[in-house]
């Protein structure tokens, strides 16, 4: 017990020589078991955190603690041989130190570990294989998700393992015991980790690959030893012989979906793709399908097993080669196999009289839908039935012949609905059967939605939903399926069925006019009992149907808003202080949801002011409970909801509400800034006097931006301390706070006197000092003169009109460029210019023109990107009928597409990108509106002609000096600019003359043909 206590001593891994001896510790079999697996998991921490050198933060001169440099070379040394010797408990916690080490020491300062591992591989002694198995898997892990050019240290590494695990597993094969099986699925799994991503065709020529497909198809097929089956069925999946099946599944379906199909893959694995079509796909299928048979002939198959089995056979559906032998008995597979799958089960049963609320939970939760052989099943037989002509009508019948025989097991009933609902897309487009699904619900669906069954009531509810946009041609059906939902939820007992209850409604409610509209009278019942489940269930689901119909009946529910802002409150109160809630992710999601709620919530009523302020009040305890709780993964749901509440007007509450926050920034500091900027911004702008009433705000908000711009926050969280400044200036122009200019100009130019990493924080620091400019010209030149910053000596004026003049072209979207316009106008006009301006006299006029330039084709790219979202919506309204004829392959038109597009080339598709994003460079920032971003503001157009005209009559040999650089198309582009503002200003006044009149009367003189923002309009 000595060494727990020395663990915890607080100081003690700073000591030289500590981590080596936690692992001496660990691998010793002389010590205690328990005090082995603390050191572990003790280095392990250690390793995660102090290993990489790191800098010390900014203005620091102290470098952080790592471990030592001789400590990690033993470390280094000596942790393979201890993952190779220690038991699993620890060996587990060695793995993830050893990952974390290959993460920032391979290949660099490690090379030697592909030797080491090689070694070990290599030992006579089998004992040494597993360990140095899951070495190679942390150094194959590490690259997993990497892109192929950064995977070259990997690949020179496999050149080694590769063939060295090959030979081994075609070695281990024939022997099926534990330990041997143990290291096959070990070799699965690298080689899984290895392909996942990314194929290394220089790894994988023809013939290796075809040994590793011999290999998995081998293990696929093998039998599990008879003596399995005497274990607990819930306790089989995990054995390893199905586990061992399990990756070998898992590979081929992830080698058939990424590489092996034509026309779905990227050029580099065209030729791959068509190889192993054509030499492989059709061999491991033979191998599935007889899977599929033994669990048709109520064999055990692993449920893991199944799915992967599933997806490999959803591939095989499109290509003819692998459809040609999956067709004779795709009928036996569909009706035995995914309907037996799709059917209620014991275990179904089991877990809704033990648990009904973890049966919600587990049909609810998408990662359980991941790893579902039912998901599976499902996505089989609707890609089946979609491109295959023969594979609907027969699975109709078959489910028709279910749902008419009125002795048939119930459960089997389950699974009719079920298959049909997962086809009710494809159902709904073919002619065949849309007209017939009305009378489908009406005959086979109402009647089991008051079956004394729950698991059929459920069942029915969600057919219901998946038919929600069907055209009813009967009203009274709609009528009756609209009631007999909201029925369901209201008054069922079950509450698998009142969820499944809701989802119908709210789909029912959305997807038809009449729905709507027969619902009206409810809202207030049905709410109440949304509300209900989801304070029972604390369903993610549910929550989105209260949102979804909280924007649907946004009139109604504006007179019951606050009891059901009260009720979420409630709901929230209860899952945040609940014991297990830090534990169970779930509540996290739906707690989350209830705050999206209850935004929804504020902005359907934002008109209601009384009402609003009711809500407040509950908010308000709501953000309390966060911040008392430190409940950081909320922080930014509660500002968005101080965000809601302060759109229109600010209470003095919410005045309060700021000191709070500056309470919370100072703990939790930076992280959440850039979350509470939409808040802080309306302090500013929405309500103006009161900010201006009280010092305490405007320093306040000035200490939280100089706290970002001072400390670490990152370029991201500067950027909008920067804005926040700039909108207080332009905010507050004419309004005396002549006493903050040089505290805000001052801390934006010593920001960019140290390293800056983007141009976005460079011009966001400019424009703070342009805006300034802008509130007071000669404020700021006296600011500039004045201002001493750190390695600069005497006044700064020059650089920063130099600065600015360099990086006039990094000014990028509407607000910036405008803002740099009138900056540059209002310098050009000054008459106690600075000497630095006269230093930059030629660049001024023509950076200007560049500006205007830009915000010409930000008009026009808009104009553009409108055009192709509109066409692209067309273009998916023609997407229709997608079924191809029996003996087809989907892939030769898609590979045609594909092969066409490469034309153009993958660079050529990505510059397009570049451009639109470099010319519709809206920053998140540009959000943050200012007085200049209003309709009736400044025209920058007009001031900058203005004050050029200015200048031409008042010194002309300055106007001359402004205009000498300009070329001949330079000149050309001010006319244009010039006509423009002439025009600008005609249809301003136009507009305001119309107001003054009280509005306009149109006369129909014909509709324009055709226009264009983006063009300049021509003298006549």
């Amino acid at each position: 017990m000595v060494i727990l206590l020395y663990l915890r001593h607080i100081k003690s891994y700073k000591i030289i020589n500590f981590a080596p001896s936690l692992l001496r510790i660990i691998v010793s079999d002389h010590v205690e078991f328990p005090v082995r697996q603390a050191a572990a998991i003790y280095l392990k921490n250690m390793v995660t955190q102090y290993w990489p050198d790191r800098e010390p933060p900014p203005g620091e001169a102290i470098f952080p603690f790592n471990i030592h440099e001789n400590d990690r070379q033993q470390i280094r040394d000596n942790i393979v041989e201890g993952i190779i010797r220690s038991p699993d408990l620890v060996r587990v916690q060695l793995t993830m130190c050893l990952r974390a080490i290959i993460k920032h020491d391979f290949p660099g300062h490690w090379p030697g570990v592909v030797d080491k591992i090689d070694y070990y591989l290599q030992s006579q002694s089998s004992a040494s294989w597993l360990g140095s198995l899951l070495c190679l898997y942390q150094l194959v892990k590490t690259y997993e998700y990497k892109k192929a050019e950064e995977r070259e240290p990997l690949i020179i590494a496999m050149q080694i393992f590769l063939p060295r695990i090959q030979q081994q597993i075609v070695q281990l094969l024939p022997d099926s015991s534990y330990y041997s099986v143990l290291l096959q699925k070990q070799i699965l799994k690298i080689f899984y980790a290895l392909v996942q991503y990314a194929l290394p065709l220089q790894l994988v020529n023809n013939q290796t690959m075809t040994t590793w497909m011999e290999i998995f198809r081998t293990i696929i097929d093998r039998t599990v030893p008879p003596e399995t089956l005497h274990i607990d069925e819930d306790d089989r999946p995990e054995l390893v012989w199905w586990k061992c099946k399990k990756w070998a599944l898992h590979i081929v379906a992830r080698l058939f979906e990424r590489y092996g199909s034509p026309g779905n893959v990227t050029k580099e694995y065209f030729e791959f793709s068509e190889f192993f079509l054509k030499t492989y796909a059709v061999g491991i299928q033979q191998v599935l399908l007889k899977i599929l048979d033994q669990y048709r002939q109520k064999e055990y198959v692993a449920p893991r097993v199944l799915q992967q089995a599933f997806n490999y056979l959803n591939q095989g559906v499109v290509h003819s080669i692998t459809w040609k032998q999956m067709k004779p008995h795709i009928q036996n597979i569909s009706e035995d196999v995914i309907f037996s799958v799709m059917c209620y089960k014991d275990e179904d049963e089991e877990l809704w009289q033990e648990d009904p609320y973890e049966y919600i939970r587990m049909k609810f939760d998408i990662f359980e839908d991941y790893a579902s052989p039912t998901t599976a099943a499902q996505t089989l037989l609707y890609t089946a039935a979609k491109k295959r002509k023969e594979v609907l009508p027969k699975m109709m019948a078959f489910c028709y012949q279910i749902l008419t025989d009125p002795n048939f097991d119930p459960r089997k009933k389950d699974g009719a609905l079920h298959v049909i609902g997962s086809l009710a897309e494809i159902l709904l487009k073919k002619s065949l059967f849309k007209d017939q699904m009305e009378l489908f619900l009406q005959n086979h669906v109402f009647p089991l939605l008051l079956s004394n069954l729950g698991y059929l009531r459920a069942r029915s509810c969600w057919v219901l939903h998946a038919f929600s946009s069907l055209k009813f041609h009967n009203e009274l059906n709609l009528r009756n399926a609209v009631e007999l939902a909201k029925k369901s939820l209201i008054e069922d007992k079950e509450m698998p069925v009142k969820v499944e209850a809701a989802l119908a409604l709210q789909s029912l409610i959305s997807n038809q006019i009449q729905a709507k509209e027969y619902m009206k009278p409810h809202v207030r019942p049905i709410m109440q009992e949304l509300l209900h489940i989801v304070r029972e269930t604390e369903n993610d689901d549910v929550t989105n149907v209260i949102q979804k119909m909280i924007c649907e009946y946004s009139q109604e529910v504006a007179s019951i808003a606050v009891d059901m802002t009260q009720h979420l409150a409630e709901i929230f109160g209860k899952v945040l202080q609940s014991d297990e809630y830090e534990e169970v992710e779930d509540k996290t999601v739906m707690a989350m949801g209830i705050l999206h709620t209850i935004d929804t919530i504020l902005t359907v009523v934002e008109d209601h002011k009384e009402i609003t302020q009711q809500l407040e009040n509950i908010c308000l305890r709501i953000i309390d409970l966060v911040l008392q709780k430190h409940v950081i993964e909320f922080y930014e749901e509660i500002l968005s909801l101080a965000y809601s509440l302060t759109c229109h007007s600010i209470s003095p509450q919410m005045w309060q509400l700021l000191g709070i926050l500056y309470e919370v920034f100072q703990q939790d500091c930076f992280e959440y800034f850039t979350d509470m900027m939409p808040l802080l911004h309306n302090y500013v702008t929405i309500d103006t006097d009161t900010l201006l009433s009280n010092a305490k705000h405007l320093e306040i908000l000035f200490t939280m931006c100089r706290k970002v711009l001072c400390g670490d926050a990152g370029e991201d969280a500067e950027c909008h301390a920067a804005k926040l400044l700039e909108v207080i200036i332009l905010q507050c122009k004419g309004r005396g706070i002549d006493q903050c200019i040089p505290l805000f100009v001052q801390l934006v130019l010593e920001r960019l006197t140290r390293g800056v990493k983007t141009s976005e924080l460079r011009t966001m620091c400019l424009q703070v000092a342009i805006a300034a400019l802008y509130y007071n010209p000669d404020l700021l030149l006296h600011t500039l003169e004045r201002i001493q910053l750190p390695h600069n000596p005497g006044p700064i004026t020059v650089q920063f009109i130099n600065q600015w003049m360099n990086d006039t072209d990094c000014f990028l979207g509407h607000h910036d460029r405008k803002m740099c316009i009138i900056g540059l106008s209002i310098l050009l006009e000054l008459q106690n210019r600075p000497p630095a301006v006269d230093a930059v006299v030629g660049q001024i006029v023509p950076s200007i023109l560049f500006l205007f330039l830009g915000l010409k084709q930000v008009c026009a790219t808009r104009q553009l990107v409108n055009r192709e979202d509109r066409s692209k919506a067309e273009k998916a309204d023609m997407e229709e009928n997608e079924e191809i004829s029996s003996d087809e392959e989907e892939t030769n038109v898609t590979a045609q597409a594909m092969q066409s597009n490469n034309g153009r080339g993958e660079d050529e598709e990505e510059e397009d990108d570049d451009w639109d994003e470099e010319v519709l460079e809206e920053t998140a920032l540009e959000g943050f509106s200012t007085p200049l971003d209003l309709d009736n503001s400044v025209d920058e157009y007009q001031f900058f002609t203005q004050a050029l005209i200015t200048v031409q009559s008042r010194d002309a040999a300055w106007y001359q000096l402004l205009m000498a650089p300009l070329s001949e198309d330079q000149r050309t582009a001010l006319q244009e600019v010039y006509t423009l503002a002439e025009h600008r200003r005609t249809v301003a006044e136009a507009k305001k003359k119309i107001e003054q009149q009280g509005g306009f009367t149109f006369e129909n003189k014909g509709v324009l043909s055709a226009f264009n923002f983006g063009t300049v309009p021509s003298n006549n």
